[in-house]
């Protein structure tokens, strides 16, 4: 199969978003957040939060990250029992979705396209432009074709040039390889380089795609492994971000309570610990695959008998209904979830965050958003219902190996109708917003420590993370 060419003018916003996305208009709240200026968020939140330093939280969603430029984060709005309620940060994602479920505006049929393309890729390419090799320019994806499509269609108009775009899936060696760093495409005529990719690979990209290349690679995998597809390095970043931020009361990464490196055999006496309920993940997995809510004995014998890939797993305590969640030092969180329905049934809920790092203003700025609902609603007891019912919100679906499904059904817009829904205000979108800006951070830093002078740090990396397997698949 032979990449897709879009040409200048192609883009044709029924193909790159959800219909519903395109028949909506946003909420009046989620429209005034994202086109608030930072000084307007940043004096909103300090005002709010007194005791934080203005110039210090400037200066963060200023910092211009050199690897992790484009990102989204997943966050829970929770509350503790005192009734102190917060955006907890889940994970972040290097390569996100979501620009086809935010609803456009009359002005820019392209959304958060053109806004990722001009402002921040197309600034990039020319800071770059001197350090590259002759070829084309490509999208690269193994999932989302929505998305992936849109991001070519707006690229050629932005370049004025042809766009490829290719799909290249986890154990795909036919449609792209690397040789001495530069990136090729397989065409009819034989193998194509590339100057510069937007990559939208996710499953597994370090296995096919390799840390050093000649060849632009947006976002490049230093991200992916120093947080941006690696939650147990995610977690170690955040943790040297608060240590940075011990100083600054009120700035921090809000994270549920987490383990990092357990073996399989340990899983059982930490749970047991957050009082027989948590959260077990692997740690490079994504679209809602390989995370076990544990809440009874009988999801925890489910969870042992099956048959790892890796080595390590991270432990965290589970965010569930105040009578069911973990128990930890600092205590326990639960889900404020959606607005009661007519059926008086609450659900949990998350919310996307998508972001990017702004030439043209010189800051971190908001991208695109959306909301996700659980299958089930959220009981006050265990009764039975399946845990990951009553608390996955991913809607991605599995349909086999190396293809996705999206269950659009409990998708929930920016919208007048959807927004509603969610019990969340511009406040709460304010802070879901700095919370994600500290990850990418936290993630950039963490890239910097690991990729210093041009070299990767593999005894840095493998004092933080040493699963063999995972070792196993990274390429240099």
């Amino acid at each position: 199969m032979f990449a897709t060419i879009f040409k200048p003018d192609s883009f044709e916003p029924q193909n790159h978003f959800y219909e519903k996305a395109l028949n909506a208009n946003r909420a009046p709240g989620a429209n005034l957040f994202m086109n608030m200026s930072i000084s307007r968020i940043i004096e909103r939140y300090v005002h709010l939060n007194p005791r934080v330093d203005k110039k210090r939280l400037t200066s963060l969603l200023k910092y211009k990250p050199t690897h992790f430029r484009w990102a989204g984060a997943d966050l829970f709005n929770v509350t503790t029992d005192e009734g102190k309620r917060k955006m907890v940060l889940i994970e972040t994602n290097s390569c996100p979705s979501g620009q086809k479920s935010l609803p456009t505006s009359e002005d820019n049929e392209k959304g958060g396209y053109k806004q990722l393309i001009d402002n921040t890729i197309v600034h990039t390419l020319k800071e770059k432009e001197n350090e590259l090799p002759e070829g084309i320019y490509c999208v690269m994806y193994d999932k989302n074709y929505m998305e992936a499509s849109g991001y070519a269609a707006t690229l050629a108009d932005s370049l004025d040039q042809e766009i490829f775009l290719v799909k290249f899936k986890n154990g795909d060696a036919n449609t792209v390889k690397f040789d001495d760093g530069i990136m090729y495409i397989n065409m009819e005529d034989g193998w194509i380089p590339v100057k510069a990719a937007f990559r939208y690979v996710t499953q597994k990209p370090w296995n096919r795609i390799p840390l050093h290349t000649k060849t632009l690679i947006f976002n490049p995998i230093v991200a992916c492994l120093a947080g941006g597809r690696n939650k147990l390095v995610a977690d170690m970043a955040y943790e040297f971000m608060n240590s940075e931020l011990s100083d600054f009361d009120g700035l921090r990464i809000e994270t549920p309570y987490t383990i990092r490196n357990v073996k399989l055999n340990e899983v059982p006496l930490w749970i047991k610990s957050f009082g027989g309920i948590g959260v077990v993940k692997n740690p490079y997995s994504n679209a809602g695959q390989g995370v076990w809510t544990i809440t009874t004995p009988e999801e925890l014998n489910d969870f042992m008998k099956i048959k790892h890939e890796y080595d390590q797993f991270i432990v965290q305590a589970l965010i569930g209904n105040y009578n069911w969640s973990s128990q930890t030092p600092h205590g326990k969180l639960f889900h404020v979830g959606t607005i009661p329905n007519r059926l008086n049934k609450i659900y949990v809920a998350d919310l996307r965050m998508m972001i990017h790092y702004d030439y043209t203003k010189g800051c971190f700025r908001p991208l695109a958003m959306y909301g996700r609902r659980s299958l089930s609603n959220l009981r006050e007891y265990l009764d039975g219902v399946p845990s990951w019912d009553m608390l996955g919100t991913n809607l991605s679906v599995k349909i086999g190996e190396n293809e996705w499904n999206s269950d659009t059904s409990r998708l929930l817009l920016m919208d007048q109708k959807d927004f509603s829904k969610l019990g969340i205000g511009v406040d709460d979108l304010i802070n879901g917003f700095i919370q994600t800006v500290l990850a990418v951070v936290a993630i950039d830093k963490m890239s910097n420590r690991l990729l210093s002078n041009g070299k990767f740090d593999w005894d840095l990396f493998k004092s933080i993370n040493s699963d063999q397997e995972l070792l196993k698949e990274i390429l240099e």
